[in-house]
């Protein structure tokens, strides 16, 4: 039986052969599971074809559509930035030349300075020098030396008359506060302009009142001295005037009519700032024109006694071994010419008279700021009541409170027919 097998194997039959041979062909088949191909009709296939293309091109479409609707957008976007910015690039303008401004105006504020200390200093020299050869030429007898001392007395009094007339015509310590004013008053636009932007959009309004303030600070102020340069001796005193003057026109009828409060205004402020632009034109302006007038008419007559001193010196010196007069003469008027320029020039009265020029410029612009707030009509216009109170105290130097009692304090007196004895202003 065994060799039976082993023959089979050996020498297989047909029937051996033939199941085997399936046997191969089934595995054959179901290893590896040849997937079935469809064939779809033809039209269905190119309907397929179409959908897919459709979808695509949707697709396409849809993404070529939407850029363009970006794109627009975004055109949109900078057209309106555009048209809303240009009044804000145009402050941003301004600002940039405000900046320059104060550096300019404080470098020829420190020149200007700078210039009165030399001079003074330089004249005070030359006339002390002059005086001590004059009395030395007085003691010394006929001869060579008394004629280098005269001559050389005699030249440097009348260098020191040359020097005075210049400086007491320009007053280097009136110039120098001039430049420190415009430097203070440029910052104070350069903040303003700086919280405008911080605030809100600017418009074309703010852009042209701010230009409105530069130029009219660059004419109060200017910065050349030929042509330009402010009458350091005016005939009578006036208050320095750097803003834009405003043309508001009141209604009393009409003001007093309204009832009730709008953007923070009422009757009763605008009664109080009333009483306050009385207080400051009775109390304050008054009182700083007085001063002003004082200050002017010291200083024409030290501009004028300066010079003068060191001509007589100057001849007095050109006398001395004649007589002993002109000797006393030349040292008695070259001192006093020292201690004549010491006190106007050293003691700055051009710079006092600069002061107070610009105190009565502060009161002033602060009553035509309270007019022209009042004077506007349309109460939502106007920069807000409980705002403009608050500002209007602290650059009087008061609180709310002390502010309010002024004003009812003003309006007792005008009715008991009596003048206040308060000044609107603790600050200066």
């Amino acid at each position: 039986m065994a060799c039976l097998q082993t023959s089979s194997l050996l020498f297989p039959t047909s029937s051996t052969l033939s199941s085997s041979s399936r046997r191969m062909i089934n595995a054959a088949i179901q290893v590896p599971k040849v997937p079935r191909l469809r064939f779809t009709n033809p039209k269905t296939a190119t309907k397929l074809v179409l959908e897919g293309l459709q979808l695509s091109d949707g697709i396409s479409n849809t993404y070529q559509i939407a850029q363009p609707k970006h794109q627009e957008s975004s055109k949109h976007f900078h057209s309106t930035t555009t048209s809303t910015s240009t009044a804000t690039i145009q402050l941003y303008a301004i600002l940039e030349e405000v900046a320059d401004r104060i550096e300019m105006h404080n470098n020829i504020g420190e020149q200007r300075n700078n210039w009165n200390v030399l001079l003074l200093n330089s004249i005070n020299m030359i006339t002390l020098t002059a005086s001590i050869m004059a009395g030395i030429a007085g003691t010394v007898g006929a001869g060579m030396p008394i004629l280098a001392l005269k001559l050389s007395s005699a030249l440097l009094f009348t260098a020191a008359s040359g020097m005075l007339l210049i400086m007491n015509k320009i007053q280097p310590s009136q110039l120098a506060e001039e430049q420190r004013n415009a430097t203070r008053l440029f910052k104070q636009i350069q903040t303003q302009i700086q919280t405008l932007l911080a605030l809100r959009e600017p418009t074309e309004q703010d852009v042209k009142e701010t230009m409105e303030k530069v130029l009219a600070l660059d004419k109060a102020y200017p910065l050349p001295l030929l042509g330009a340069m402010l009458e350091k001796y005016p005939k009578k005193f006036e208050a320095a005037a750097w803003w834009p003057k405003s043309h508001g026109v009141q209604n009393p009828s009409e003001t007093k009519s309204r009832m009730g409060k709008t953007n923070g205004w009422s009757e009763d402020l605008e009664d109080e700032m009333r009483e306050i632009i009385s207080v400051v034109k009775s109390k304050d302006f008054e009182d700083y024109e007085r001063l002003g007038n004082l200050a002017l008419k010291i200083n024409k007559v030290l501009a004028i006694s300066g010079p003068l001193l060191t001509g007589v010196a100057a001849i007095g010196s050109a006398f001395v071994g004649h007589n002993d007069v002109a000797a006393i003469a030349a040292v008695a008027a070259g001192s006093l010419s020292t201690a004549v320029n010491a006190f106007q020039h050293g003691g700055q009265v051009g710079m006092v008279f600069e002061m107070y020029r610009n105190c009565a410029g502060f009161f002033n612009k602060l009553e035509d700021t309270i007019e022209a707030t009042l004077g506007e009509q349309d109460l939502e216009k106007r920069e807000n009541g409980e705002l403009f109170e608050m500002k209007i105290a602290l650059e009087l130097g008061r609180s709310l409170p002390q502010l309010r009692e002024l004003a009812s304090k003003s309006a007792s007196c005008r009715r008991n027919g009596t003048v206040i004895d308060e000044m609107g202003s603790k600050l200066f």
